[in-house]
């Protein structure tokens, strides 16, 4: 049996679990109970009234964070300890340090590794504020950025929920998929002339970005241009990319850095200075630190990433719930769900713990979103009616972005999308009572919101954080490693192997016989 089943507060919580909390009986979910059942920290209010929860549950969860040593876990990783690793077995033995990044406001971490790691970010930063006022003349009205996985869900999830604050002129596109038709279809839409190009590889040798890099450069060669004039890396210290004679300017990330963890990292600092300017792209760092200070915190109460961590194993592994939807109600925000997918399945998507034991328990849910209004009219029937029940996360605003609204039959835009969230919540967990089987809710489905004022910089460096510290705490308490992702080599190792195939089909030469099952794909592709 592994650690999480040892728990004594597991064993009381699958005692309680034997008569869990009906949302929808009636008398249950109270005005009182609305009230009280709300955390608060720094400019945000995380609401769980409508969670499956009472003081029991909740008290009992705690003491699970406290046997866990959740908190002092998150210490150790901020402090700049080696946590990414499995004992006893070959792993990546690194440290986790995506929160020095940002840790250059208001340090607290009192840690030579830490210290370290946040002096070499800011040295970028200021490296990135330098070339920023270099090209500032030079009429740059656009940036490509070509990375895969973390060098393009967060930084993309991230522009876009921020796109309203960029800089007059200025636009970011995104090449990830090594499909070529991504590229073409990004080129034609801009003027390459005036066009910065930023290849992100921490490795400097990922197949993918490298093969849309050279599609991307005989474009510009075809043009006239230089690449060199154009072309940005960001990539590990003495990685293949770090070559000024192919690239204007060289910006490094470390191992202690994740892809998923990278985005307030120059992998995402450097699109954002672009297309926000450095002060919004500081004002995001100090909302991501910010939060990182409240992960700390001891009390779940005040510590909201742990709090939703708790309230997500208690649906997970408790309640039996394989999912989790994520729904922002903001249009801005259309691809954080997708952004979050990787950072929570990639980091706790595991099957053994910290020491290569099988675990005997789910590991990390599947995530899944949309924004809201648009999700109630796409998968909301099964989320209020289907038979399997999916805990949601939803994300408000009390403000719009662009401050253009209109008022119609007495209340604005934004207005009715609140009301519209407000409804969901509440209509999830009460339901309704019909005598029409087809048109009566069985409610009792727990969900959760996290409201805040605005999305604007700071809040969304604060979210991105409250995230990736949720994940992180998940990881703490099953007690799994989330910072490493051996999942996604077996396919990397097979694909590379058919791309071998492929060469040598081209040359008339013997295909089939080193990978025999690659090869029936490749028979089969000739007939279509």
């Amino acid at each position: 049996m592994t650690a999480f089943n040892e728990y004594e507060a597991a064993l009381k919580l699958r005692e309680l679990v034997q008569q869990p909390l009906d949302l929808s009986q009636e008398g249950v979910l109270t005005p009182k109970r609305m009230e009280q059942m709300v955390a608060t920290a720094l400019d945000f209010k995380l609401f769980y009234g409508t969670e499956r929860v009472d003081d029991r549950v909740l008290e009992a969860l705690f003491e699970l964070a406290r046997e866990a040593h959740a908190v002092e876990k998150m210490h150790a990783m901020q402090s700049g300890e080696v946590i990414n690793k499995i004992e006893g077995y070959e792993s990546e033995e690194r440290m986790v340090l995506h929160s020095a990044m940002r840790n250059f406001f208001d340090p607290q971490i009192d840690s030579e590794a830490a210290k370290q790691a946040a002096t070499l970010a800011y040295a970028e930063l200021e490296k990135l504020k330098s070339f920023l006022d270099e090209i500032e003349k030079q009429e740059f009205t656009d940036l490509i950025q070509v990375g895969i996985g973390g060098s393009e869900l967060g930084p993309k999830a991230l522009y876009l929920s921020l796109e309203a604050f960029s800089k007059p002129g200025r636009h970011v596109h995104f090449v990830s998929n090594v499909d070529p038709d991504d590229a073409a279809r990004v080129m034609r839409e801009i003027d390459l002339s005036k066009t910065l190009v930023v290849i992100v590889s921490k490795s400097g040798s990922t197949l993918e970005t490298l093969t849309n890099e050279e599609l991307i450069r005989k474009k510009f060669l075809d043009l006239g241009l230089s690449p060199t004039n154009h072309f940005l890396a960001v990539t590990g210290k003495e990685s293949p990319m770090d070559d000024p004679s192919r690239y204007r300017q060289s910006f490094y990330i470390w191992d202690y850095v994740g892809g998923r963890y990278s985005a307030t990292s120059m992998v995402g600092c450097v699109m954002l200075a672009f297309a926000l300017g450095m002060d919004k792209l500081l004002d995001l760092l100090k909302g991501a630190s910010a939060m990182d200070k409240v992960a700390l915190q001891e009390d779940p109460l005040t510590n909201l990433p742990l709090l939703s961590a708790l309230l997500g194993i208690w649906n997970h592994n408790f309640l039996d719930y394989p999912t989790t939807a994520i729904i922002p109600y903001s249009q801005a925000m259309s691809r954080f769900p997708a952004h979050l997918q990787q950072c929570d399945m990639e980091s706790n998507g595991k099957r053994i713990d910290r020491h290569g034991h099988t675990v005997d328990f789910w590991t990390g849910p599947i995530i899944w979103g949309e924004s809201g209004t648009n999700g109630q009219h796409s998968f909301y029937q099964l989320i209020h009616q289907g038979t399997i029940t999916v805990p949601v996360e939803f994300i408000g605003f009390r403000e719009t972005q662009y401050n253009e609204d209109i008022e119609f039959k007495e209340t604005s835009s934004q207005e009715k999308l609140l009301a519209n969230l407000f409804a969901q919540s509440i209509g999830l967990a009460t339901g309704k009572k019909s005598d029409n089987p087809n048109q009566h809710f069985p409610g009792n489905r727990p969900n959760r919101v996290l409201m805040a004022k605005q999305c604007e910089p700071y809040t969304m460096g604060a979210l991105l954080s409250y995230y990736e510290n949720k994940v992180a705490f998940q990881g703490f308490i099953w007690d799994i490693n989330s910072f490493d992702q051996e999942g996604v080599q077996l396919g990397k190792v097979l694909a590379n192997r058919i791309i071998d195939q492929f060469t040598k089909m081209k040359r008339e030469e013997d295909y089939e016989k080193e990978f025999p099952l690659g090869a029936v794909y490749l028979k089969q592709l000739k007939d279509l």
